[in-house]
């Protein structure tokens, strides 16, 4: 049976501190274990969190998608996002992270369009670039005397965040050559991450965003695909299904923090686009 925290919500891991700056940089290195103990446990992070894989490779779980990831690669970790370690062999890795306050407003805001990144290859010449970064802050959290201490690190944990944002930018369309339609995407999806509990009509992010619908329906689908309606839906179903399997919140309970305060109209809604009712999914996650 896989093992779940006694909570009420989904466990948020902490980073430690030093001299609390709201910076983090270490670090880590492990072989491979036949437990994974606490490793294993479905966790949020309480802040952006950066992993630079410098040797080995690691296996894991992000909103129910496994990444195979061997090195040198890169991953970024939204604060939103809930994961697990499934497996590793013979990992030694830099890690970041750092609190909102401590990450330039317009990084934040790139960082929250490139979520959700999967794990980025790296050649030689990146990979050797963040490996400098990293060394360089690790130098720095040797330096608390120093009366800049604070601004060093934060220095350093921006200069590292603004080369991975480019990293994945190079990836995807050059800003410089962005379309209307996914500017107008991009807002969307600004929007329906922090109003999706609230706002579930197309037509309420429509007039957020001070468009008429059809032409909302008409940027989202060319960019994506699909629809605004299934973009809402999509959204409020993966976080119905962090809930039912990281937290002990009931069901209803689920319903409610997701603005539907009629538990049967959700628990159908969650069926049609999950394929079982929410009940079958928290129990069958357990098994």
């Amino acid at each position: 049976m896989k093992m779940r925290k006694n909570s009420g919500s989904i466990p948020v891991n902490k980073f430690g501190d030093d001299f609390n700056t709201g910076i983090s940089i270490e670090t880590v290195s492990f072989e491979n274990l036949p437990d994974l103990g606490d490793w294993e446990q479905p966790e949020r992070h309480d802040r952006h969190s950066f992993f630079l894989v410098e040797k080995g490779k690691v296996s894991i779980e992000i909103d129910f998608q496994v990444f195979e990831i061997e090195a040198p690669s890169v991953i970024h970790m939204h604060p939103d996002q809930v994961h697990r370690i499934i497996s590793f062999e013979n990992v030694t890795a830099f890690v970041w992270a750092a609190e909102n306050d401590n990450i330039n407003p317009q990084y934040l805001k790139l960082l929250d369009d490139i979520t959700p990144a999967s794990p980025m290859r790296l050649d030689r010449d990146k990979h050797s670039l963040l490996s400098d970064i990293a060394l360089l802050g690790l130098k720095l959290t040797n330096r608390k005397k120093d009366q800049f201490y604070q601004f060093l690190l934060k220095d350093n944990i921006n200069s590292l965040a603004g080369l991975i944002i480019s990293m994945y930018l190079d990836k995807a369309t050059s800003a410089d050559k962005i379309s209307r339609a996914e500017s107008v995407t991009k807002s969307f999806r600004e929007t329906l991450a922090s109003q999706f509990s609230i706002l579930k009509r197309p037509a309420a992010y429509a007039e957020k965003l001070n468009l008429s619908l059809p032409y909302l329906n008409e940027c989202v689908k060319n960019t994506t695909g699909h629809p605004v309606s299934y973009h809402i839906q999509q959204r409020v179903v993966l976080e119905a299904k962090r809930l039912l399997y990281h937290s002990d919140l009931s069901l209803k309970e689920i319903a409610a923090k997701l603005g539907y305060d009629d538990y049967p109209y959700f628990s159908r809604l969650f069926s049609k686009l999950a394929g079982k009712s929410p009940l079958s999914f928290r129990q069958k996650n357990l098994d």
